[in-house]
């Protein structure tokens, strides 16, 4: 599908060069400075999403201790996991209306102290109980920190690089996950969960220490009219002849939106901003309901069914980590290139083959053979998940809601996203008891097949404009589509 056009898109900040403006020099010594401002911004403000991904991951090598540690059942191991994600649930509705009363800057400052709380409380735990409601606190910063870190990114990038800038989070989501499961490889030889938890201690710190030194968003600056402060950091991220244009571009939408005099949560009821929420809350529930959550939390359990060791399924799963890092990568450079909507196609697609035969090789007779298979297919459909899916629908969240209500829809989005993943955590031990790997994920396989009927039909495109000019476009296209014109939302 082609990316939504505009006649403004071409003359606002980014339209060709990497500097964030046409016909400016990358070499220049404005833009290399402005270039390394935003990686600096990148680097510590996606320190939440390798929390994020860290503490989601971590319990996977922790589990299989802890059960023996605290003799958990299938329903506790599912209670222990999804814990966490309720807590995120809770945390994401928070972290959108927190974002848009405190920033974005101060609320990801509260998102590393809960971090650091959290998971000394977590590697401390003294009983089930204690465990579950400290998992659930934690869950409270995950939570914020998946609303609040893309919604910063996506907000204090050019519109050239705002793709990969946002999509930089999910690959430290990723990464984060990557490192858990090395960590985990290391100390299973020790059984020492405990450590595996409490490690996270460490980059939360850094988090914290380092947001400290952030500007909060242009265009949170402006919502308070504070224009001074959102010039400021405008001359740090765009060349100067460029930053009178991007302030008039912010402040002409919030000039639109006030003079509507409406609430946030009234807002939410227009029709075609009504509209677009349910395709994010949609794009939400796809991104779980197709069992990449299953997998990152218990793919050492997984591989044991097919006759591998803890540890063994344990170091295994370093494999699993691996291919979402690189794959996630591959999605960060191609989704400025290929678009959002092309790319969720191919991936739902791809997910779909991929957990028809690993729902197959369930039913093969366990051996080291089959092991590996399973593992092979696991990579397979991690990779086009952390490719296309999850980069793509963490993007489309972060862009495609109007200014006014941006934190909060984001934040109702996200929140059914954690809730569908708790429900899918707390139910696949059980599942996996009750009728098996094999069905389990052929379910999964059909959850995908219903997600591409969806994204094909729903999904906008959103490459290329500044968000202010996505915001007429996705407006235009909602309202065309509410009347019964044929075109896609997001098509131009």
């Amino acid at each position: 599908m082609a990316a939504p056009t505009s006649k403004t898109a071409p003359t606002g900040p980014g339209a060709d060069s990497p500097g964030g403006t046409e016909g400016g020099s990358p070499d220049a010594p404005g833009a290399r400075s402005a270039q390394r401002f935003i990686v600096g911004i990148a680097a510590i403000a996606a320190l939440g999403g390798a929390l994020f991904g860290y503490d989601t991951g971590v319990v996977s090598g922790a589990l299989p201790f802890m059960e023996r540690h605290f003799g958990l059942t299938s329903l506790g191991e599912g209670i222990i996991t999804s814990a966490l994600l309720i807590g995120a649930a809770f945390g994401s509705l928070a972290g959108g209306r927190m974002s848009d009363a405190l920033g974005r800057r101060n609320s990801l400052l509260w998102a590393g102290a809960v971090f650091i709380g959290g998971a000394l409380a977590v590697a401390l735990a003294p009983t089930v109980p204690f465990m579950a409601v400290a998992r659930f606190v934690l869950g409270l910063a995950v939570g914020s920190a998946s609303v609040i870190t893309p919604l910063y990114l996506s907000e204090i990038a050019p519109p050239n690089i705002r793709g990969r800038l946002v999509s930089f989070n999910s690959l430290m989501i990723v990464s984060g996950q990557l490192l858990a499961y090395l960590i985990n490889a290391v100390l299973a030889h020790w059984e020492a969960w405990r450590w595996m938890l409490g490690l996270a201690v460490l980059p939360a710190v850094a988090l914290f220490l380092g947001v400290l030194f952030l500007p909060d968003t242009p265009r949170w600056y402006i919502s308070r009219g504070r224009p001074d402060e959102a010039a400021a950091v405008l001359h740090r991220t765009l060349p100067a002849d460029d930053v009178p244009a991007e302030l008039g571009r912010i402040d002409r939408a919030r000039n639109l939106e006030a003079d509507a005099q409406r609430g946030a949560w009234r807002e939410l009821r227009t029709p075609w901003v009504r509209r677009l929420l349910l395709v994010g809350v949609g794009l939400a529930i796809v991104q779980q309901i197709t069992g990449v959550n299953a997998v990152i939390y218990f793919a050492p359990k997984i591989l044991a069914t097919t006759g591998l060791g803890t540890n063994a399924a344990i170091t295994a799963t370093i494999a699993v980590g691996a291919i979402s890092v690189i794959a996630t990568a591959i999605g960060m450079s191609l989704i400025d290139r290929v678009g959002r909507r092309p790319m969720l196609l191919t991936g739902l697609s791809g997910m779909a083959l991929s957990l028809g035969l690993l729902g197959a090789a369930f039913h093969l007779p366990h051996s080291t053979a089959v092991s590996c298979l399973v593992l092979g297919l696991m990579v397979l459909y991690m990779g086009f998940m952390q490719a296309t899916l999850n980069t793509g629908v963490w993007l489309l969240l972060a862009e495609m809601f109007p200014l006014k209500v941006r934190g909060l829809a984001m934040g109702a989005a996200v929140f059914v996203m954690w809730m569908v993943n708790f429900v899918v955590a707390l139910a696949f031990p059980v599942l996996l008891d009750a009728v098996g790997a094999g069905v389990t994920f052929w379910l999964f396989g059909l959850m995908c097949i219903v997600s591409l009927v969806f994204c094909k039909r729903y999904a906008p495109e959103t490459k290329g404009l500044a968000l202010e000019d996505l915001e007429q476009e996705l407006r235009k296209a909602a309202q065309d589509r509410g009347a019964g014109a044929p075109e896609r939302a997001g098509e131009g």
